[in-house]
Parts: structure tokens; sequence; C-alpha cells
């Protein structure tokens, strides 16, 4: 029955659905994971990385998180290339903001979102287009509202979020998230071990390693935002006090264990 209705961006199925945003949805559902977390002092983007080919140069800011502006950063979960179409255009939006007589000042975080998503709303309504298969994670700071963290789908929806997740296991680790993260109480180096925790539980691989993860932070410094991507020993370290940590977990159950099995 979906044939009918799937050959074309803009049919709508009897039920009002249209095939080919959720098509979209689940390319992103199959992509490597992406989460962010709103931390008091600052705000955390956490990727997979799936790429980790050693002979692949890499000359570019990050694989999977993007410098929009001074004030603003991205992470993608998704095909790659509608990523890097996406993010030009929000450089531009960006730039043009900040060159405009009007305005001479860096655009707000929301304002950025929402003109991208018209764009995005716009390639799901004329004929002749698909919807972008990528979802994107903002992190940013306005004088506005401060810190704050978005998420915006194909479809052109976006909303603010203090801690999600997007791609692969995605549910897995917004359930992790609404149990560990404790609003207005977190801040960026528990979030950082918090993000280190999720990913791990929930990423398709044995042992987290430093090559498969980027970390980057958005905090203010002497009237600055300063956007920083950790470098691979800052990485190592998270995930070896993580391991760490549970490994005395795991000793103090076995210890529990051996002495309901003393007593019995």
């Amino acid at each position: 029955m979906a044939r009918r209705y799937d050959s074309r961006t803009t049919i709508f199925s009897p039920e009002g659905r249209l095939y080919q945003v959720e098509y979209a949805m689940e390319a992103i559902g199959h992509a490597g994971t992406c989460l962010g977390i709103l931390a008091n002092d600052g705000v955390l983007l956490a990727a997979e990385r799936r790429n980790t080919n050693k002979l692949l140069d890499e000359v570019s800011f990050s694989e999977k998180i993007y410098k929009l502006y001074d004030d603003m950063a991205c992470s993608v979960a998704g095909i790659t290339a509608d990523a890097n179409v996406l993010t030009h255009d929000l450089r531009l939006i960006a730039q043009s903001f900040v060159m405009s007589y009007l305005y001479q000042e860096p655009i707000p975080c929301e304002q950025i979102v929402s003109s991208l998503c018209d764009i995005k709303q716009a390639y799901t309504q004329f004929g002749g287009k698909r919807p972008f298969g990528v979802s994107l994670l903002y992190m940013g700071w306005d004088r506005h509202y401060g810190f704050q963290l978005y998420q915006s789908d194909p479809s052109g929806n976006y909303g603010g979020w203090k801690a999600t997740c997007i791609g692969n296991n995605s549910a897995n680790a917004v359930s992790m998230l609404k149990q560990e993260y404790k609003e207005g109480e977190t801040n960026l180096q528990e979030a950082l071990a918090l993000s280190i925790k999720v990913l791990s539980k929930t990423l398709d691989m044995t042992k987290l390693t430093p090559d498969k993860v980027e970390l980057a932070t958005l905090t203010r410094e002497n009237g600055k935002t300063k956007i920083r991507v950790l470098g691979f020993p800052e990485v190592d370290k998270l995930i070896t006090v993580y391991n760490e940590e549970q490994a005395k977990i795991e000793a103090e159950k076995k210890k529990e264990a051996e002495k309901k099995k003393a007593s019995s």
C-alpha cells in the first residue's frame, strides 16, 4: 500500500503520513550516535566516529562536529553529504546576520535553527526534491538565553533540550539520560562522565576507545565563547576513569554475592 504514496515527497498517504520523511528518519536511526547534554557551566556534544581508517587524512575541524560560528557548533547523524550542505547553509545564515547593517551582532541560537528548519521543511513540500537525510544537534550561547541545546529533524521540526540523543540506539540513550541527568545540578565535568557512560552502554562495540568517540564542549571564558574538541588523551582519561569505576562496582557486587552465599 505504501508504494502508491512514497514515489513523491508531496503525496500524503490516507493516514496522513509522508513516507519520504519517515524514510529519512529511518536513515538517521541507522547512523552514528550523537548526544548532547546541557550543563550549568556549558554544553556538551558527543558523537560516535565510524570512519576510523588510519590512512584517512583528517584535516577538517572534526568528523561529526562542525563549528558554525564563534558562539555555536553542531553535531550530525545521517548522510554526511547532506550534512555538509546544511552546515554550509548555517554558516551563510550566521555570517549574513552579522554582516547586516541592521543587526551587526551574532545571530541568536534559536533563530539560526529556525532559519535552517524553514529550508528543510521546504524540501518536504515541493516536488522534485527529497528531504535531507540528517538530523542535527546544536549547542550554542547567546546573550538572550545563555547556554542552549537544540535538535532538528528532516521534517523541519526542532526543539530545545536539556539532554537528548539521535542516531543508532538513541531510544536506549535517551532512557538512560532521563534516569541519570539531574536538572540544575549537572556541571560540565559530570556531563562528560555521563556522556562516556551512556555511549559505552549504547554503542554497538565491545569496548569504548578514544578513536571511536568525539567530544566537544562549549563554555564561556573572559566574556568569550570557547568551543573545544577534546583530544585523544583527554577522551582516553575519561574512558579510563569510567572503566575503573565500573570495575569497583563489579568487585563490590561480587563481594556481596559471596557474603550471601556464605550466610546461606
